[in-house]
């Protein structure tokens, strides 16, 4: 951000705030004095509060408790530490689903979510927002002014569930007739002639429930967001009201959510704010790759790089971590805390693509709960023991940094294109499987494994929205990321297509991957020659496709170069040069990478998903003169080097050793490891141990 003011309040040591979510109502002894202290000997700056206890504040219908948080909020100022406080409106009290129940929200029409949990309710339905905006405005006017809080988290994790209520699906009808206009035009668009599926009337209109039409579940996704956006901008503003112009208001975001879209959510908000959460020991080893312990978190070094990348993407600008890892992270059959050295360089990874806050989920680790075996930085016994000091010592080496990254933006030698739509089109009609069952997760998979060669491949990636990319230009797209990744892309425009192609007539390299081109903006596969509109730009083509149930052998020159995983595209080339072939009697008809020229530039096409070699191979085939070249060109895994620019205009160099073996660097730039001062010289030689990253500052 130019304004450094929402990250760096006044006062706050550092360009990096740290601290966790903190609870002191769910202690069963009060220690709220210890528990400050500890945090300002950890080195925490921050700490959010407020956010999950709707019936602490209000415990009987108009009754409001507001004065219980103060003596929190007081302590906290008093040690110099800084305050987010959260409005409580995802977790609703008894009282109301008792005597309210028709705010419940429904995965099914007719059949509400029984309470129990946490967001059952339809925050689209009037009677909750009569109740939610009161409690907003109790809150925020009742500390708004206090001089600990820099800023408010309205809700927590919005999106979690698709509404099916009546009021829900009502709105969603006229939404309908404000895009569409009329029925024969959304008969025509949906091609609702199939299975006599045509309307005559809007109240014809069935319920989603038993939808089986993707063009349908694309528009009832894409309104399920909107009403996502619609009701934590309509809480931001409220904050507003009271906040003043030095107070950011945000949310905090769960990626992997159904029902949001983080790229139009952001926009109604003053800084990005979400919750990445990893897999941790084994996971974060670099040369092993594993399977995520839950949907909800990412496996491998890759996974917590794109994580960043995707909290950068929303507004293109650094993030707040509000949440993420200090111990174990699931439930009670769950149990994998972090190798010593993991959680400190994880921290730094998260930094490093542009985060300018971590905080933990949470301080302490919970007697009672659903959460009872997620870990927070103190333990059950809550004395502070091996996770406490290695945070601690993040902490210390923050304060050692200083504000050294102000203003930082971290280097991107390859941009990734993202797409909500097409993540959500994959979700209804997956076109990949595992043993037959199809895998919801398809679209991320594509993504993924162009961004895990990206950063396997030592380069570093800058994911973008579709819109945002558009809203560039290909020109200044093309002079700024020389590479683009355009994997996955199958719920696009002519435009955004059109856009593709003018990028790499311009100069830049492009790299085309699976389903790009063939469906357009209602998900509809289009009546043309796949890839539609980069068919002839790319010099290759495609008629047909196949899933492939283990990997397939990628072959060059004789000499396999990876694998194809899921799926392969019948690549013929017309006037491409044929890179790479599938190892493989019937595959080996088609290409699996294919180059050409076009105008300046070039566009490289890839043909099934690549294994990490494969995707490696592609990528170094195509960057030339990483950023991190400049440091150590002969880099290789488990070392990765992320790295970026300060305000003050020096490049920042984050070098991580993500492995059990110790590694050996030599440096090519003169640097100064920014958390104690030494200098090197150019070829001075550093040595890593197991799971240390060495923060180092260079002209």
């Amino acid at each position: 951000m130019s304004d450094p003011s929402p990250l760096t309040p006044p006062g706050t040591p550092g360009s990096v705030l740290f601290g966790a979510a903190y609870y002191a109502e769910y202690h069963r002894t009060a220690r709220l004095a210890e528990d400050l202290d500890l945090m300002v000997e950890a080195g925490f700056t921050v700490i959010r509060v407020g956010e999950s206890v709707w019936s602490t504040w209000e415990p009987r219908e108009g009754e409001f408790d507001l004065e219980w948080l103060l003596p929190v909020l007081d302590g906290a100022h008093d040690r110099g530490i800084k305050v987010i406080l959260g409005t409580p409106t995802y977790a609703v009290p008894p009282w109301m689903q008792q005597a309210y129940p028709e705010i419940a929200a429904e995965r099914q029409t007719g059949q509400p979510i029984p309470f129990g949990a946490r967001q059952e309710v339809d925050y689209s339905h009037p009677a909750f927002r009569y109740f939610a905006e009161r409690i907003i405005r109790k809150v925020t006017e009742r500390y708004a002014d206090h001089p600990a809080v820099i800023g408010f988290q309205v809700d927590n994790e919005p999106g979690l569930e698709l509404f099916h209520n009546q009021g829900a699906f009502t709105r969603f009808v006229r939404w309908l007739r404000k895009q569409y206009g009329t029925v024969e035009q959304l008969n025509r668009e949906w091609g609702l002639t199939y299975w006599s599926h045509r309307i005559d009337d809007w109240a014809e209109l069935w319920r989603p429930d038993g939808n089986s039409l993707p063009q349908y579940d694309l528009a009832w996704r894409r309104y399920q967001a909107e009403l996502t956006t619609d009701f934590i901008g309509w809480q931001a503003d409220i904050v507003r009201e009271y906040a003043s112009a030095e107070q950011f208001v945000t949310t905090c975001i769960n990626y992997p959510r159904d029902a949001h879209d983080d790229r139009a959510l952001t926009e109604r908000l003053d800084v990005t704010a979400g919750n990445p959460y990893y897999s941790m020991q084994d996971h974060l080893d670099a040369a092993l790759e594993l399977e995520p312990q839950t949907h909800w978190t990412t496996s491998g070094v890759a996974g917590l790089y794109r994580q960043a990348d995707r909290l950068w993407s929303s507004k293109q600008d650094r993030f707040l971590v509000t949440e993420t890892n200090a111990q174990m992270i699931d439930g009670s059959a769950n149990n994998q805390p972090a190798w010593p050295g993991q959680l400190r360089s994880a921290a730094l990874a998260l930094i490093s693509r542009g985060a300018s806050m971590i905080e933990y989920w949470h301080w302490h680790t919970l007697p009672y709960g659903t959460e009872t075996y997620w870990g927070g930085v103190l333990p059950h016994s809550l004395q502070p023991g091996r996770v406490y000091r290695e945070i601690a010592q993040i902490g210390t080496d923050l304060r050692s940094i200083g504000n050294a990254l102000d203003g930082f933006d971290p280097d991107a030698d390859v941009a990734v294109l993202w797409s909500n739509p097409s993540r959500w089109a994959m979700q209804f009609f997956p076109p990949f499987n595992r043993d037959n069952v199809p895998l919801r997760d398809s679209y991320e998979r594509i993504v993924d494994a162009f961004h895990r060669g990206v950063v396997d491949a030592g380069a570093q990636a800058r994911v973008l929205h579709v819109k945002q990319a558009t809203a560039i230009g290909a020109a200044a797209l093309a002079e700024r990321f020389p590479v683009l990744v355009a994997a996955g892309l199958y719920v696009a425009t002519d435009d955004e297509l059109d856009l593709l192609r003018e990028y790499a007539a311009a100069g830049g390299h492009l790299i085309l991957g699976p389903r790009t081109g063939y469906g357009d903006e209602e998900a509809r596969a289009r009546v043309a020659v796949a890839p539609d509109r980069l068919a002839a730009a790319a010099g290759v083509h495609y008629e047909e496709f196949s899933n492939v149930p283990t990997p397939v052998s990628v072959d060059r020159d004789g000499t396999i170069v990876g694998g194809g995983d899921l799926w392969v595209d019948g690549l013929l080339a017309d006037t491409a040069d044929t890179v790479a072939t599938y190892a493989h009697p019937r595959f080996r008809d088609f290409a699996a990478v294919t180059t050409a020229a076009h105008g300046d530039g070039r566009i490289t096409t890839v043909g099934t998903i690549p294994t990490r070699e494969l995707a490696v191979a592609v990528i170094r085939g195509v960057v030339t003169g990483a950023v991190a070249d400049a440091l150590l060109p002969d880099r290789e895994l488990p070392l990765t080097v992320t790295s970026g620019r300060t305000a003050a205009g020096h490049r920042v160099w984050f070098v991580a050793n993500w492995s059990w073996s110790e590694q050996t660097i030599t440096l090519h730039q003169a640097v100064t490891d920014a958390t104690d001062g030494t200098a090197h010289e150019a070829g001075t030689s550093i040595t890593l141990p197991s799971w240390l990253t060495v923060v180092l500052i260079g002209e």
